[in-house]
């Protein structure tokens, strides 16, 4: 599977890693549709790393001379919190 993070390129993931991905994906939605602002914001963003940094540790880097087709696209670790909510609802990144 083809994991790209956005502005930082893609990532070569071997399926047994989706299941971990999609509950990150999954808690993500819960956190950003929650109503506290304040704690969803710290919420999201450790959250939000978790997920990046999952990508990185378990995911092959590819070369960026080589271009696949994402099968994922996580956007940049600068999202903000609003614009996370527009992405992250319903099923999240990844359909269950």
């Amino acid at each position: 599977m083809i994991v790209r993070l956005m502005g930082e390129g893609q990532y070569e993931i071997d399926k047994k890693h989706l299941d971990a991905v999609n509950k990150i994906d999954n808690n993500i939605v819960k956190i950003v549709s929650g109503k506290d602002e304040k704690a969803a914001i710290s919420a999201f963003r450790t959250e939000y790393k978790k997920l990046h940094d999952y990508v990185r540790k378990y995911g092959k880097k590819i070369p960026h001379e080589i271009i696949k087709p994402s099968d994922i696209i996580i956007p940049p670790e600068d999202i903000t919190l609003e614009e996370a909510r527009k992405i992250f609802k319903g099923e999240g990144l990844i359909p269950d």
